[in-house]
Parts: structure tokens; sequence; C-alpha cells
């Protein structure tokens, strides 16, 4: 992670303000779906020099024993984005996932230790807290909701080679992780940021309207070759906020059954299930392909996502209709599942203040 002292630091505030004019060029840009619509708030320069301010460098280290030291590594750096006056930061949760220690960079050079604040796993969202004063001013948060295909937005690292990337929203749509993941109405952006994780997508406006998570090759459509990159919109924050600053993750938890997928022409199997997990415990195996739930098909992953919730809270038995890899009889059966709770399952050492 470059830290954003020296000359950087100054460099990315002149960019900052560099990037309004940006913006409204990208307005222009041609697309394959047509051309980015001009916005009719657009943030002065010296607003969007103070957005990008709020942008900060974030190092997490993780021990070799967690659960997902494996899949996402034990050293991990990012983003995040001041969101209140007391060092609040907001970023991408796998960054800090079953973290020991986190720090924060500030655009100066400046390091300063913060605390894990809480995680949720149904946005993909984290929180930690600075343990001294951030310089910036916090950045105000938008509404992911008014974003449309076409609108010009601005995502902000904190380093990199590229740390501002004038964008546009080229799609909005449900995306499915195979961890066990659904974010329903997704921000999709191109062209893609390389420092995506925990950067913040700030719209013509000069506010927060999303969370950088992922690099994505299809951002137009599915199957359409367009690289890009997956925004977590910025609404998802309000409904959980109360709980992750008070207990460090949500009230609620859908069942979780530790069963790794993937999806082939509308089939979905499974590549692998986490070790003591439900799926592991209950007999599901690699190449187990899901059909069905409750005898209810499944058409996708995001429906199976759907319908596996869908029997209720955490800790309910799903009932997964499966076809065995290699049957020739293709045969269904149902292998029942007492689901847990996923956040009971990780090796999560802080939880709120």
């Amino acid at each position: 992670m470059t830290s954003g002292t020296g000359p950087l630091g100054a460099w990315r505030l002149g960019a900052a303000v560099a990037a309004t004019v940006a913006i409204i060029a990208v307005l222009s840009i041609s697309t394959a779906n047509g051309t980015a619509r001009q916005s009719e708030n657009v943030a002065s320069p010296e607003a969007l020099a103070e957005a990008v301010r709020a942008v900060v460098g974030l190092r997490a280290e993780i021990p070799a024993d967690a659960r997902t030291a494996a899949s996402l590594g034990t050293e991990r750096s990012g983003n995040g984005v001041l969101i209140d006056s007391k060092g609040l930061v907001l970023t991408i949760g796998y960054l800090i996932l079953e973290a020991t220690a986190v720090e924060v960079f500030e655009p100066g050079g400046r390091v300063v230790a913060a605390s894990i604040i809480g995680y949720d796993h149904d946005t993909g969202l984290g929180l930690v807290r600075a343990l001294e004063p951030l310089a910036a001013k916090p950045l105000r948060l938008g509404a992911a909701s008014e974003l449309t295909q076409g609108d010009a937005v601005l995502a902000a690292s904190f380093g990199g080679p590229r740390p501002l990337s004038p964008a546009y929203v080229a799609s909005r749509r449900a995306f499915a992780g195979y961890w066990e993941y659904l974010l329903e109405d997704a921000i999709f952006t191109v062209p893609p940021h390389p420092m995506f994780g925990g950067a913040a997508l700030i719209g013509a406006d000069g506010r927060l309207v999303g969370i950088g998570s992922l690099a994505v090759g299809d951002a137009a459509a599915p199957g359409l070759h367009s690289p890009g990159n997956m925004f977590v919109p910025i609404d998802g924050l309000k409904p959980i906020l109360g709980d992750l600053l008070a207990h460090g993750q949500p009230s609620t938890s859908h069942p979780w059954l530790g069963a790794f997928t993937a999806e082939t022409k509308g089939r979905v199997f499974i590549t692998r299930v986490a070790a003591d997990g439900p799926a592991e415990e209950a007999g599901l195996k690699t190449g187990d392909i899901i059909m069905g739930i409750g005898g209810k098909r499944v058409k996708d992953m995001a429906d199976y996502f759907r319908k596996m919730w869908a029997q209720g809270a955490a800790g309910v038995e799903i009932p997964v209709n499966i076809m065995r890899a290699g049957d020739t009889k293709m045969s269904i059966e149902t292998v029942v599942v007492r689901s847990r709770n996923r956040y009971d399952w990780l090796k999560l050492r802080t939880r709120g203040y």
C-alpha cells in the first residue's frame, strides 16, 4: 500500500480538484449502452477535494489460525472512509474480518492505531475507529438509491497507480458470491479502479454512495466483457449502524451452511465445504449439485440463497436437494443441514466498543 506521504499527499489533493473537471468530462463518454448522463448537482472543486481527504489507507493483521487466513491472507491492506467526527472509518469488511490489529494511514503519512468496531456479512461492510483524532473532515453519506445506469461517479483510493478515477455506473443488479453472499442492488462501474478494496465511490454531488468490494469482468451485464468494479451501496449501512456500534454485528443473521458454490448454465454446485461447518457435518461434498431447497428447484446461485434464507433465521434446518457428482442414475436426495450463525464460526476477537 502506498502511504501517501510527501509529494503524493499534495498530488492527491491537486488531483481531487482536477477530478471535478474529469467527472464532468466523463458525462459525455459514449458507452455500449448509451451515453453517460449529466448530474444537475455537481460538487465544486473545493467540496470534492474535501471529500477525497476523508479517504484513508488501512492495514490489518490476521492470525494464522483465523478461518479466513488461507483465503484472504494474514496481512490485508486497502482503503477506508472517515464518516464521523470521532474517527469512525467505513471499509469493506473482508479487510478487517478476524483481524487482531488495524492501522489507519492519513494522507500526510501519519499512522494511527484503530479498534475494530463491527462487521456485517449481509452488506459486506466493516467499521473501525481511529484511536486518535484524524485531520480530515468526515465524508457525508449520499443516497445510492438515486444512482442509475449512466450516472457519473468518482472512485477514490488512498494510494496506488491511479488514486482517483472518473467512472460511470454501468449497471445496477444483484450480485451473488460463492461465500453465501447476496447483494440485491450492487453498483457496477467502469472503467476499473485498481485499488478498489474499501475505496470510496463519490457521487457527482461530492457525497459517499458506495464502498469498493471487487474487480469484475462483466460490469455492464452478465456475460458481456466489460471490466469494472462492484461497489456496496451506502444505503445498506444506515439500518445496521446502531447494531454494529453496540454489538459489532447485526442483531439477526441468515442461516449459514458453509458450502462454497459456483454456477454453470443455471446449475449450482459445491466447490468446497468449510471445515467444521454445517455442510461438512451434514455430509455435503465437493461436486454435489444443488437442485433445490425444500423441494423447490433453484434457478441460479442468487435464487439458491434466497430460497435457503427464506427457511428462517440461523439455526433452522435446511433441506437441501442434491444430485451427487458422478451419479449415473441422476437421482435426487435430500440432505438436511442444521444451519448455524456464521459469526459464531468465525474467530472474531473484537465486537463493538
